[in-house]
């Protein structure tokens, strides 16, 4: 992965970048996204980190985003094995400091198993880093972007739970994307986000208000895909802290209201060659009248790997869907997101942001910018899951050599959803983690992810739709209290 500016090459050259530090910060991350983590004395992490790590518990890997036990037993963490101690290798290639927590170091941590060292496919950073493995393997890097709508409360943590999470107060009223207005309002905290972002190492490609009260955009700058989903975890654990300081609560919960649009977490995703060439380029030569053998006219600007890439996610895409959309709220995003353009079905085409995947490339972007948008991710998606599942689709197509079975998304009328000619995604968390888990998906085969993440990480999804379906909501007394 793209190593941060100033990480150490060796045990000397940290000893060296510490002199002054006494204590050190280290975070890994669970299934959730979260970041679970402590302080350690220098003398304890550089001991560390001369060793192959440290002991962690590993319940972080047997909890809920809430500290609650999993309903069932699951491989990693549980009673059987004592909830023990897991390997955490310090990744010394992450190092930065806190600018707001006065410049501490800080550094992620990779989970091992604690008897074979191998790194734990249920870890995100884990899984990342075997999709970066497989990539390698076949001569490829992979290259990726990240974009976060999110929505900005002026709450507290206190204030949120004395009111019972309801009658929240937006950071700005009203439906203001792109506002350069909006964005004087709240302006130190605005520009805030930005400039520490800098500092942290979490580059910033553009940042900008997004239509409805209180909404920010922030688009990541592009990187190795590694790097860049942890730069995505960094970045909401930055807002989260800045917003904290300033009585702010950024939310990146998929689809807070039910009659606003919800916050997206779109994706952009290339791979590239070992001289850094973007591989879902077209040729110099094909750039004047496009590629000669594409299947349809959208893909003409494409490469033949990069459509047999994009057809591996569209074979697959639907088997994974827990790893780009993991909770129940995230599913309200997408039932009747077409209106809010919230992709919902198999669908795919050039520049549209009507289809689940946008092609873009010539000529609407320079041929080394080709790449593909996956629409579908809402902003509470963890984003070493959700690269690692599109890359390791894309992967598959190439190897399979697998061709377009449906025609871009301009092909199809309104009709063909009703009528099944188009392939819908599914809609619940509930039927998504089912499909995933049949013994026949896709997401269970060697190449993807297997049958040891599919059984946890299914595991997990499987306990958030038993709390759901445990809950009474607010909608349902409403509804059916006085006339039922």
């Amino acid at each position: 992965m793209a190593a941060t500016l100033h990480a150490p090459k060796s045990l000397e050259d940290l000893k060296k970048l510490l002199v002054h530090d006494i204590k050190v910060k280290v975070a890994g991350i669970d299934v959730d996204g979260v970041l679970r983590g402590k302080f350690m004395s220098k003398e304890k992490f550089l001991s560390a980190s001369a060793s192959d790590g440290f002991g962690f518990c590993s319940v972080i890997f047997g909890w809920d985003i809430h500290d609650s036990v999993y309903s069932r037993e699951l491989l990693i963490s549980n009673k059987a094995n004592g909830y023990r101690d897991i390997i955490a290798s310090i990744d010394l290639s992450t190092y930065r400091r806190i600018p707001w927590e006065n410049n501490v170091p800080f550094f992620l941590v990779s989970f091992l198993d604690p008897d074979t060292r191998e790194p734990l496919i249920v870890d995100p950073r884990g899984l990342s880093g075997i999709t970066a493995a497989r990539a390698a393997a076949v001569g490829r890097q992979c290259f990726a972007g990240v974009e976060y709508e999110y929505f900005n409360f002026q709450e507290t943590a206190q204030s949120l739970v004395q009111k019972k999470f309801t009658d929240l107060q937006p950071l700005t009223p009203g439906m203001h994307g792109y506002s350069l207005l909006r964005t004087q309002l709240n302006q130190s905290y605005f520009e805030e986000l930005f400039d520490e972002s800098a500092k942290f190492g979490v580059a910033i490609e553009g940042h900008h208000t997004e239509t409805g009260p209180g909404v920010f955009e922030t688009a990541l700058a592009y990187t190795s895909a590694l790097r860049m989903a942890d730069n995505g975890i960094l970045f909401k654990y930055l807002a989260k802290s800045i917003g904290m300081k300033r009585g702010v609560i950024p939310s990146f919960m998929a689809k807070p209201w039910g009659n606003l649009p919800g916050c997206s977490g779109h994706i952009h995703v290339s791979l590239r060659d070992s001289s850094d060439r973007n591989i879902f380029a077209v040729s110099d030569s094909e750039l004047a009248q496009g590629r000669s053998d594409a299947a349809y006219e959208d893909t003409k600007y494409i490469s033949s790997e990069a459509e047999h890439f994009l057809a591996g996610i569209l074979d697959g895409i639907a088997d994974v869907m827990p790893l780009l959309v993991p909770t129940i709220n995230g599913y309200k995003r997408l039932v009747g997101g077409e209106a809010f353009w919230a992709p919902n079905a198999i669908t795919y085409g050039y520049d549209s942001r009507a289809a689940s995947i946008r092609i873009l490339s010539p000529p609407s972007v320079p041929l080394s910018a080709t790449r593909f948008e996956v629409r579908i991710p809402g902003a509470d998606m963890n984003p070493h899951f959700a690269l690692s599942a599109v890359f390791l689709l894309g992967l598959r197509g190439i190897e399979k050599k697998l061709k377009l079975s449906t025609p871009p998304i301009s092909h199809f009328t309104p009709e063909d959803r009703a009528s099944g000619k188009v392939k819908m995604l599914p809609i619940s968390l509930e039927s998504a983690t089912s499909r995933m888990m049949r013994p026949e998906s896709i997401a269970r085969e060697a190449g993807m992810l297997g049958d040891v993440f599919v059984e946890h990480f299914g595991g997990t999804r499987q306990h958030e739709v038993k709390l759901w379906n445990e809950a009474v909501t607010n909608w349902e007394v409403e509804r059916y209290l006085e006339l039922a």
